[in-house]
């Protein structure tokens, strides 16, 4: 995504994190799904720990309220510390003021990836990849709502909950997150 002019550029801060938990740093990014008649636009946000898929929103249009929509999921149903990044491109929607002010008003610290450098968010671009190979791909959507409900099944209950990664120990996010709150509490 191109850098978005006239809005601020924030250092990227992944670099120098050492992630030991959840909810130190979250990924965002954005991608099209193709519909007979047009696209439409996923913005996600997933737990660089965990994998999971904490914030999603799926519409037909490409601006600042999708991720707006995304970014408000993950915090209602994240717990948010002082220490949590967000981390994403520096594409308008994640540059706007009011995306970053949404953060600033959470006291999440804003991280952006290097002009041009999908290295820098590959997490979350690795994520989007999947998504299109194992969803996205396999799939005819008639429209956006047809898209939509296909989509959240294959977040929330296949890639959360039964998808296996190698990093997590073969566990689905969900499941790792689990265990990591037992270690914790036992």
């Amino acid at each position: 995504m191109t850098p978005a002019r006239g809005f601020a550029v924030y250092p990227n801060l992944v670099g120098e994190m050492n992630l030991t938990g959840i909810n130190q740093l979250w990924v965002a990014d954005i991608t099209y799904v193709r519909l007979p008649k047009g696209f439409c636009y996923l913005a996600a946000i997933l737990d660089a720990f965990s994998r999971r898929v904490v914030g999603w929103s799926l519409e037909s249009y490409l601006d600042a309220e999708l991720t707006i929509a995304a970014l408000w999921t993950a915090l209602r149903t994240r717990a948010v510390s002082v220490a949590l990044v967000h981390h994403s491109d520096r594409g308008v929607q994640y540059a706007c003021s009011e995306y970053t002010n949404l953060l600033k008003e959470h006291s999440i610290r804003i991280s952006m990836s290097r002009c041009g450098n999908p290295y820098d968010n590959a997490q979350a671009e690795r994520f989007m990849r999947t998504l299109k190979e194992e969803e996205v791909y396999l799939s005819d959507y008639d429209n956006v709502i047809e898209a939509r409900r296909s989509i959240k099944h294959f977040l929330e209950s296949v890639y959360n909950h039964k998808r296996l990664h190698s990093a997590l120990g073969y566990l689905p996010p969900a499941e790792f997150e689990q265990s990591l709150q037992q270690s914790t509490s036992a």
